[in-house]
């Protein structure tokens, strides 16, 4: 999968080194943001007094890169924080004067300017799609979807609120892209977060958002239940990712029924790199010819190589 384009990451630590002064605020602003307390490990248990603030951003968007999903999601709601920042704290910009409004509004402006200019081809396929759809589609647009997307990593629910949130979201998005897809249901005492109608083929979907790797208990215990369903096959959307044991554990010695998708998959869809049904087809096709689970839709490459 591609890491975020550098040069916007860039001009986002200029931002942010001109937004805030205390190093805890910049803390702040990254776990607001959706970065979880896996991304921030190596920053907090060295003790942010050993770490001047340029630091702290480059270890935290290193950890962010090298993630399985490139931490993609936590990207997009930074930058999308940033664009529309509008609050500069007079104790530090005033009274103090150890940060500067103009420049900082400049930082900002020049990112914004980044951004469009990066943005330009992706709102034109948007549009395209969006256009292609038009007879058919449904009242809210791709760029809504993302929008909603984005405000998951920046919301200050919990964990399983953002999970019920995802779940309506994923509905949203199947609508959007003419799938079928069920609402919640309970069968024989079993949860399940909905259904998938593909190509004639019914998926299970089960959507967890989780700060840590999703590990081998919850894929079983998914996995179990599409074994037990006939010509079961299933979805499961971990928005974090997934330990690199459990993705080995799940395929070794069994039929592969499960398909493994994470925040970055859907990244990718909500802002119009990939449709949502040709990132689907791609992962299954790359289960039925490779035997592959975790993939990049954009490269068929395994995620755990």
């Amino acid at each position: 999968m591609q890491t975020f384009p550098k040069d916007i990451t860039d001009a986002m630590r200029t931002c942010i080194l001109a937004i805030f002064w205390p190093k805890e605020q910049i803390v702040d602003f990254l776990k607001n943001n959706g970065c979880t307390n896996r991304d921030l490990k190596t920053v907090l248990s060295q003790g942010l007094e050993n770490k001047n603030r340029a630091a702290i951003i480059d270890e935290v968007f290193g950890q962010l890169n090298a993630r399985d999903d490139k931490g993609i999601g936590q990207f997009r709601a930074m930058l999308a924080s940033i664009i529309n920042w509008d609050h500069f704290d007079p104790y530090y910009f005033k009274q103090l004067k150890r940060l500067d409004e103009a420049e900082a509004k400049r930082c900002i402006n020049h990112l914004k300017q980044v951004q469009e200019i990066r943005d330009a081809k992706t709102k034109e396929l948007r549009k395209q799609a969006d256009e292609r759809r038009a007879a058919a589609a449904p009242k809210i647009s791709l760029v809504d979807l993302e929008t909603e997307f984005i405000n998951l990593y920046r919301g200050y629910s919990s964990n399983q609120n953002r999970g019920y949130q995802l779940e309506t979201l994923l509905k949203k998005l199947s609508d959007f892209s003419n799938l079928s897809f069920s609402e919640p249901f309970k069968l024989n005492g079993e949860q399940l977060d909905g259904s998938l109608k593909l190509d004639g083929e019914n998926y299970l979907v089960e959507a967890k958002w989780h700060d840590s790797l999703t590990a081998s208990d919850a894929l079983y215990h998914f996995a179990y239940k599409v074994e037990g369903k006939m010509y079961g096959r299933g979805l499961f959307i971990s928005i974090n990712g997934y330990s690199r044991d459990a993705v080995k554990a799940l395929i070794a010695g069994k039929s592969i029924k499960t398909i493994l998708i994470d925040g970055g998959d859907l990244s990718m869809v909500f802002s119009g790199t990939i449709p949502f049904f040709e990132m689907l087809d791609a992962k299954i096709r790359a289960a039925q010819t490779k035997g592959l689970i975790y993939i990049d839709p954009l490269n068929f490459k395994s995620k755990i190589e």
